[in-house]
């Protein structure tokens, strides 16, 4: 059993607190659905949804440092891939984002392949990992040069 202030609960707690702000955090007012900071930077052009996309990837690293199986990774970086790519829609991919929920699936993954003993990652897990992110990070990158074309594309129809 893990100690409570042990750095591997800080670990566990820090994901949850990540994808509860991330994806449901707050209430719409008058109903029951939960919204997170995803879809709200969702709404700033191509910097908003990259932004939520890499503090999403933190539970990716902590996933990491758990040694959590590698297809359960790569699993866990198609949800960030996923919210990543469809959350660049405009309006369409808030609204999937707030259905989604990619990080709380991917807390929830977290949590259901780490156990009690503390497991060492291996150089291996380290590379996947990053390579995982840095396809994300250039997705996020392909995104925002998409937007700005966009933007220029209809600046200069105006």
């Amino acid at each position: 059993m893990e100690r409570q202030n042990s750095p591997s609960s800080q670990r566990i707690l820090l994901a949850r607190f990540l994808a509860e702000w991330l994806d449901q955090r707050f209430t719409i007012p008058g109903t029951s659905i939960k919204i997170g900071l995803d879809p709200i930077l969702g709404l700033i052009p191509g910097i908003g949804d990259a932004i939520a996309n890499l503090a999403g990837s933190a539970i990716l690293l902590i996933a990491a440092q758990y040694q959590v199986p590698k297809i359960v990774l790569l699993r866990m970086g198609s949800n960030v891939a996923l919210n990543a790519i469809i959350g660049a829609i405009p309006v369409f991919g808030d609204v999937f984002s707030i259905w989604f929920r990619s990080n709380a699936k991917n807390a929830r993954l977290l949590e259901r392949y780490v156990s009690a003993e503390e497991r060492a990652s291996t150089f291996g897990n380290w590379i996947f990992v990053i390579a995982v992110i840095g396809g994300i990070i250039l997705l996020s990158i392909g995104i925002l040069i998409a937007t700005a074309w966009l933007i220029l594309q209809l600046w200069n129809t105006l």
